[in-house]
């Protein structure tokens, strides 16, 4: 899955993920030295953060994890400053300008920066992660490792010192990668033959039967029964500019929705998603007719967003059709919550830890295959990826500063022109919208178009859910 990442990285589709922290100014100050300090004192639990990649000769193994005998913490920690008093929409635009720029991939491949400059004595902290480092809400990011649960907290207990290991000679790696050929030579042949089946027949049934480890590997390369309604603001050529909005929204407007209509608390955000794409595409000259339907994949872990607890349940791909047409909000959410309740049985579902293991022992060059595949026909299976990221509902703080939001950025294959992440933080819903800078000009309007539609599924939850109870108390509702 790694090696697929790395090789999937185009000039117009960096593979990095991104999060913008903001934080409320601590009373002896912050400046770019002291975040410097403490990722000094912490980089130690994340060993990766000081390893670079290194290919193989003539690709006959997949790349390996180096040592960075080199690393320069102050290149990956840097400074930058808006504008006093800089307003969201400012920071939001600086930060595309520095998602749309690759990471060097001749070191460490992440970056962090130190935003100063808001309104309040506020400052951001945005990181670059390529997908590479990091598997989803199952890895450890650096910025996890400089978050405290307290405001007290100083320096962790001291690990040691570092010294990077003896960089492996292109003999050695040769040796090694023909080694692995010999010790599991029918793994890549199977892997070979189950790509090619899976890229030239129909996966009629995807999403509703269990998922053998070759089908999972081209899942997304392939062409589904029903393909996903094209939406030309979507799913489009993309280039390497982006464009960025976020924007909060309290978690318990969506939870008094869920007692009074019913569903979890993910069925919510997608159905008041649903309604703020029906209304933002109408409003671009889009065609909605009655039918039209928006396909998303929405990659979530088996806890529910606003749960309490703190693990992380493994983590699946769900395929779901938003009822665009449909301008009743209560209907919307009926035939979301529908849908993802076919998915309970997690069997059904296409886990990220059967495509790990799968592409375990595959040469690059099929890496290189599927990802660019699944890339180039990804608009094929869906419109839009809409990624919800559970977070602690507690304060954290970074030397003593508090963190009023977090708002995660995932970046965006070909042929798709937006994706939409939400982190749960705090009692608040952090969205953050990563769109082509081309193809979407008005990003930020989509933020108001989520509100509307927030408050419509409000509005609409008052009146059938006291109408619902109403009918309960009085006995009126067939059991």
């Amino acid at each position: 899955m790694d090696a697929s990442f790395w090789f999937m990285e185009s000039a117009a589709t960096p593979m990095h993920v991104g999060n913008i922290g903001i934080f409320d100014g601590p009373g002896a100050g912050f400046d770019l030295a002291k975040l410097q300090k403490l990722i000094g004192e912490r980089i130690a639990f994340v060993p990766r953060y000081r390893q670079r990649i290194r290919e193989v000769p003539l690709q006959i193994g997949r790349p390996i994890w180096v040592d960075d005998d080199d690393f320069d913490l102050l290149y990956h920690v840097r400074g930058l400053a808006l504008a006093k008093p800089g307003s969201r929409q400012q920071l939001d635009e600086l930060v595309g300008r520095l998602m749309s720029r690759p990471l060097d991939h001749t070191r460490p491949l992440w970056e962090m920066s130190l935003i100063s400059g808001l309104a309040d004595g506020r400052f951001a902290i945005v990181t670059k992660t390529h997908q590479a480092m990091i598997d989803g809400l199952m890895g450890i990011d650096i910025s996890q490792v400089i978050l405290d649960g307290e405001a007290d907290i100083s320096s962790p207990i001291s690990v040691g010192s570092w010294r990077p290991a003896p960089e492996p000679s292109g003999l050695e790696l040769l040796t090694s990668a023909l080694s692995e050929s010999i010790a599991h030579p029918g793994v890549a042949l199977d892997f070979a033959r189950g790509a090619i089946r899976g890229v030239t027949s129909i996966a009629s049934d995807f999403g509703r039967k269990s998922l053998s480890a070759g089908a999972a590997a081209v899942s997304f390369a392939g062409v589904a029964a029903e393909p996903a309604m094209h939406i030309s603001t979507l799913n489009v050529p993309i280039g390497a500019d982006r464009r960025l909005a976020t924007g909060d929204f309290e978690l318990e407007l969506f939870k008094n929705v869920r007692r009074k209509l019913g569903g979890s608390v993910n069925d919510i955000v997608l159905a008041v998603i649903a309604g703020a794409l029906r209304t933002w595409l109408m409003g671009r000259g889009e065609p909605i007719s009655a039918r039209s339907q928006l396909r998303v994949v929405v990659p979530i872990s088996t806890e529910n967003i606003g749960g309490s607890s703190s693990s992380i349940g493994p983590v699946s791909a769900f395929l779901v059709d938003l009822p665009l047409g449909e301008p009743d909000p209560v209907v919307r959410l009926r035939q979301i919550s529908y849908q993802l309740a076919q998915y309970q049985d997690v069997s059904h579902l296409l886990g990220a830890e059967t495509m790990i293991n799968m592409i375990s022992y595959a040469p690059p060059t099929l890496h290189a295959l599927g990802a660019r595949l699944a890339s180039n026909l990804s608009s094929r299976l869906y419109n839009v990826a809409v990624v919800n990221v559970p977070g602690p509902q507690h304060p954290m703080y970074v030397a003593g500063a508090r963190m009023i939001g977090s708002y995660p950025l995932m970046p965006l294959p070909q042929n798709q022109a937006l994706s939409i992440s939400l982190m749960s933080y705090d009692g608040h819903l952090c969205f953050g919208v990563n769109a082509d800078r081309v193809a979407i000009k008005e990003v930020e309007s989509f933020m108001s178009c989520l509100r509307e539609s927030l408050e419509e599924s409000t509005r609409a939850a008052n009146v059938r859910g006291d109408r619902h109870l109403r009918a309960v108390d009085q006995g009126e509702v067939a059991q």
